[in-house]
């Protein structure tokens, strides 16, 4: 792949196996068990989300397993951009056909990750993607072996070996897509099944591996004893991924009959002057809402340039920005907005505005607050040239990862 060039990253998520040294669960396999409160392999996929480089996303299961799998997958922000691919009896078969699910997607590499890996990070995945990018055909994160080391033999020790260039292995292994089909490939037909990852299917093609710095915290989920670590860890540290939007709109004023702020139709000398009704309140909630999950603002969404939103409604916008934040897994906990104007009167419509509010968010009255004040007859407010509103919206989207 020529250097300049980013590639094009194809993800296989190996899930396939049984697990039985972490015992039997009315959970599941190993990969399915809970911890923090969603499956492994929930956080697996976040964090592959979260990252935001991947095309495409196979997971790889165990024929048993899809009811274990789809209930996993409806907890993550991945969604539809999975695909489910059968595993075969071997982790070597498994990603074979993983890797054959990923061809003629016009992808350049692929990351190969283990299910029950959960704790990797985007540095980790950014400093591979970095040597891809820069022509390594095969990187394996490592990271260097730090304990004291014994060769044994009938339970006594022979020789303590040295850690000298000695690394543990960890995952995502990751390679030029082509030349890891092959090797994978040519393996199977040879009836070479004894390898125990992808770094040493790579080296036994005569692929050169690239030694990549791993993660500490990029642990295999073996035992038992392993998933209760890691849920009591997550259990503890897990903290409530709070989010606040911000949101600001002016609109000028002209002579009219009236003004929408906060869905709420008051009678007024003036009229404010805009492409839809110009409820410049609802306008900044939507952005401020829309601000929680970096999903622009009104402008990308009802451009002004569409004429099917001359003069229309702004709830719809408002009613569409709280729809797509409970798409991606948010609930909206408050709703603020401060109008200033130097007239008309916000006071005696304000209770209709919170009820207005909480019903277009389908939150408590509670949860809404409007505010107003005047601008002291200072600049285009003060003026009466325009009514400005800011707006600040809280969701939660669940737990931070």
């Amino acid at each position: 792949m020529p250097r300049d060039k980013a590639p094009r990253i194809g993800i296989v998520i190996v899930a396939a196996g049984r697990g039985e040294r972490a015992g039997s669960s009315v959970e599941g396999p190993k990969q399915y068990r809970r911890i923090g409160d969603k499956p492994v392999i929930t956080h697996t996929l976040n964090r592959f989300a979260a990252w935001g480089r991947a095309e495409a996303i196979i997971c790889v299961i165990h024929a048993d397993d899809r009811a274990y799998f789809e209930r996993a997958l409806a907890a993550t922000d991945t969604g539809p951009n999975v695909t489910i691919v059968i595993g075969g009896a071997t982790r070597q078969q498994s990603v074979l056909n993983g890797l054959k699910a990923l061809a003629g997607r016009g992808l350049t590499h692929v990351m190969i990750h283990d299910a029950v890996r959960p704790f990797f990070d985007a540095p980790l995945l950014d400093r591979i993607a970095e040597k891809l990018a820069a022509g390594a055909v095969a990187v394996l994160p490592v990271m260097p072996v730090t304990d004291t080391l014994k060769r044994g033999e009938a339970g006594i020790v022979t020789e303590t070996v040295s850690r000298d260039g000695l690394f543990a292995a960890q995952t995502p292994q990751s390679f030029e897509f082509q030349p890891i089909l092959d090797a994978h490939k040519n393996a199977a037909a040879s009836g070479l099944e004894h390898f125990t990852d992808d770094a040493s299917i790579a080296e036994w093609a005569g692929l050169p591996v690239t030694l990549s710095e791993g993660s500490v915290d990029n642990i295999k989920l073996t035992l038992r004893r392993d998933i209760e670590m890691a849920d009591e860890t997550l259990s503890r540290t897990a903290l409530p991924d709070v989010r606040t939007g911000n949101g600001y709109d002016v609109h000028q004023l002209e002579p009219g009959d009236g003004v929408t702020l906060c869905g709420i139709f008051i009678p007024h000398d003036q009229k404010l002057k805009g492409h839809s009704d110009a409820d410049v309140a609802l306008h900044a909630l939507t952005d401020a809402l829309l601000a929680t999950k970096g999903l622009g603002d009104i402008g990308d969404h009802f451009p002004p340039s569409d004429p099917q939103w001359k003069g229309a409604a702004s709830r719809i916008f408002l009613e569409h920005a709280a729809k797509l934040v409970r798409e991606n897994g948010g609930t909206i906990m408050n709703a603020d907005v401060s109008l200033i104007a130097e007239a008309p009167k916000i006071g005696p419509h304000r209770e209709e505005m919170r009820e207005k509010l909480a019903e277009i968010l389908g939150i408590s009255v509670d949860r809404c607050s409007v505010k107003a004040t005047t601008n002291e007859k200072i600049g285009f407010i003060g003026r009466r040239e325009g009514i400005a509103a800011i707006a600040t919206a809280t969701v939660v989207f669940g737990s931070a990862e």
